[in-house]
């Protein structure tokens, strides 16, 4: 089928489940796209400076744009919506277009987040019947899963939010385990000489000021640093605890047994119910349904629930939509509460 009949006929189809149609921008501001993603997105983008000097870009992400409408026009409650448009991203890999033409459709605003998770999911595989495939692959992630593993173990504070903030940048995470490990970047000889410091600061006026800090906020900070994991053999179970973790693909139906298995094992007080998923099956027609706990590292922005289809057509495999939970993100664009969202979006080819 041509890409612009697929196109309208899944616009169709997501229109029948009853999303309303918006238009999206196709010009944002390069902020935006800088603060979620990183100074490093840049080369990935197609920037200019407008006549006032304001830095532009061409939209690289239709949902950052979806999100950014939804703020700025002050919209309240829920809205199911859906978009059809170009984002435009550059690739390091020169066979790959710089043009992806995409049907997005989102569901914000509304506090009834597991049913919307599962509207969402169902107004995919409907609109996948318009596709031609042999067989393919629904694989389900959720981000949440790993942040409440984190909360939960014995980790200083500042590890938790090292390995939180850079759980989607899969390279730095799994150095940052290794540092974990090992304990790379402490040097015992200065954690000792801190120790004696501390023990002096201890007996000293606490309102005295020191480099702009009060004795007393400086022994707080210091007790926080202190108790890092300094033995190896800690830091090495810890990240064979978070590595283990990451390991658990399983039949979407043995997601909730293989999880409290895990956490059993590993004495970590969490439960996770079966009925916790969109998605109960390990087959729904021509897929195959599967959960991973390591999935959904993609987008920083993701929070909950994470999915991509994947299908097979003659010869190749072809990742035709993804979606996902993004509860944060249009408070970090600017919003002074956070504000339920989930969506997905087909790429069209």
């Amino acid at each position: 089928m041509k890409s612009k009949n697929l196109s309208e006929n899944i616009l169709k189809s997501v229109k029948s489940r009853g999303f309303k149609y918006i238009e999206l921008p196709s010009v944002i501001e390069t902020n935006h796209i800088v603060q979620r993603s990183g100074e490093s997105f840049r080369k990935f983008i197609f920037s200019f400076k407008d006549q006032k000097g304001n830095e532009l870009c061409l939209r690289p992400d239709l949902t950052i744009a979806s999100c950014l409408r939804y703020l700025e026009n002050r919209i309240k409650g829920k809205e199911k919506i859906f978009y059809s448009g170009q984002a435009y991203r550059k690739s390091q890999n020169r066979k790959d277009s710089i043009i992806r033409n995409q049907v997005g459709f989102e569901i914000i605003g509304s506090k009834d987040e597991k049913n919307d998770d599962k509207e969402i999911i169902k107004t995919a595989l409907q609109s996948l019947k318009n596709f031609n495939y042999k067989s393919g692959t629904i694989t389900i992630g959720n981000v949440e899963i790993f942040n409440l593993l984190i909360s939960k173990m014995d980790i200083p504070k500042r590890w938790k939010l090292r390995l939180l903030r850079h759980f989607w940048r899969e390279s730095y995470f799994n150095d940052l385990l290794k540092r974990l490990e090992t304990n790379s970047d402490v040097d015992p000889t200065i954690v000792e000489v801190d120790k004696k410091r501390y023990q002096k600061m201890t007996k000293e006026d606490q309102t005295k000021i020191i480099a702009n800090r009060s004795i007393k906020e400086i022994l707080v900070r210091f007790n926080k640093k202190i108790k890092d994991p300094r033995r190896a053999s800690k830091g090495k179970n810890l990240s064979k605890i978070i590595k283990e973790f990451l390991k658990i693909k399983c039949p979407m139906n043995k997601a909730a047994y293989e999880l409290n298995k895990f956490f059993k094992k590993y004495k970590i007080n969490l439960v996770v119910d079966q009925k916790y998923f969109p998605i109960n099956k390990n087959k729904i027609s021509k897929l195959n349904v599967v959960f991973s706990t390591a999935f959904g590292r993609q987008l920083e922005y993701y929070t909950g629930l994470v999915f991509k289809i994947e299908i097979k057509s003659k010869s190749k495999t072809i990742n035709c939509c993804n979606g996902g939970r993004f509860d944060k993100l249009i408070y970090d664009l600017g919003s002074k509460k956070q504000t339920p969202a989930v969506g997905a979006a087909f790429n069209i080819i």
